[in-house]
């Protein structure tokens, strides 16, 4: 939602700026020329990058567009989770969880937080962890390696779209100035006709380079940042799962290892430890008030 409206700022500001010079907005609409720059950008992205990162790109835009799904009450309805789980896996053994691992989805526990079912990446992060854990024999920091490599991993693929992202923001300068010089022939080629057509003509090449360096510098460019702190949010996230784990695995009391889990969320997303209290007794519905 932020996103959408930083975009209107940013055209508000530029054509309120040109209103009030008295720039005539007729003249800014050019379809050529924003066909010329927006078009080679498509083509550049599929050239330098596979489908995957592509789609990952459009995937990436409309979780921008929606908004970071990491609030306070989201983190606090985790924590209630690994709660409820410590706490089975403690009077039932860990042999008990391997039903919940072994199909998340009808998991007991697992269905009464939707919001992190719905992240299959961090199901599997914390399912195949207590995998591993419930199978014997596999140390904690061998757990806690594991669990690093597969952070490292994720973030590496989200770096992908990011990278492609500022690669293209970063040509579109460029782009610009290639329709502003196909605009220049265009011009040269009408020299000797009406000075209205010349100027028009003119003004429309500039249009070019206008657009260009817009497009970098007020949409892609800080959407690209935009993605990268969205990419930086989800690490979080993993982490925070990853140190309530391992410390369960290492034999923390399961209201130490949900601590370990909260003290590792982002200072202005962390739940207070009488939030997460009050959400234990009350039950999901208290975890996800905001």
């Amino acid at each position: 939602m932020f996103a959408i409206i930083g975009m209107v700022v940013v055209i508000g500001a530029i054509l309120g700026g040109y209103l009030i010079e008295h720039g005539q907005i007729g003249v800014l609409i050019q379809p050529a020329e924003l066909m010329i720059i927006g078009g080679a950008a498509v083509g550049t992205l599929l050239i330098a990058n596979p489908i995957s990162t592509v789609i990952g790109i459009y995937k990436g835009l409309l979780s921008v567009i929606k908004g970071s799904k990491y609030t306070p009450a989201f983190y606090l309805e985790t924590l209630k989770m690994l709660s409820d789980l410590f706490m089975q896996a403690r009077k039932q053994g860990m042999v008990k969880l391997e039903e919940d691992v072994e199909d998340p989805e009808k998991s007991q526990v697992f269905i009464k937080y939707p919001g992190f079912l719905a992240n299959h990446h961090a199901v599997d992060f914390v399912c195949d962890t207590l995998r591993m854990a419930i199978s014997g024999g596999v140390p904690a920091f061998d757990l806690d390696q594991m669990m690093e490599m597969d952070m490292e991993v994720h973030h590496a693929e989200t770096l992908k779209p990011v990278s492609a992202m500022a690669t293209v923001a970063d040509s579109l300068p460029g782009l610009g100035i290639v329709a502003a010089v196909l605009g220049v022939v265009i011009t040269m080629g009408a020299l000797g006709g009406p000075p209205e057509e010349i100027g028009h003509k003119v003004a429309a090449a500039l249009v070019g380079t206008f657009l260009g360096i817009l497009l970098c510098y007020g949409f892609l460019g800080p959407l690209a940042s935009n993605l990268q702190k969205m990419n930086d949010a989800e690490a979080d996230y993993l982490r925070c799962l990853r140190q309530g784990v391992i410390a369960f695995v290492k034999g923390s009391a399961p209201v130490l290892a949900v601590e370990f889990a909260r003290r590792s969320i982002p200072g202005e997303l962390r739940p207070s430890f009488k939030d997460f209290e009050a959400a234990c007794r009350g039950g999901g519905a208290a975890a996800k008030q905001p």
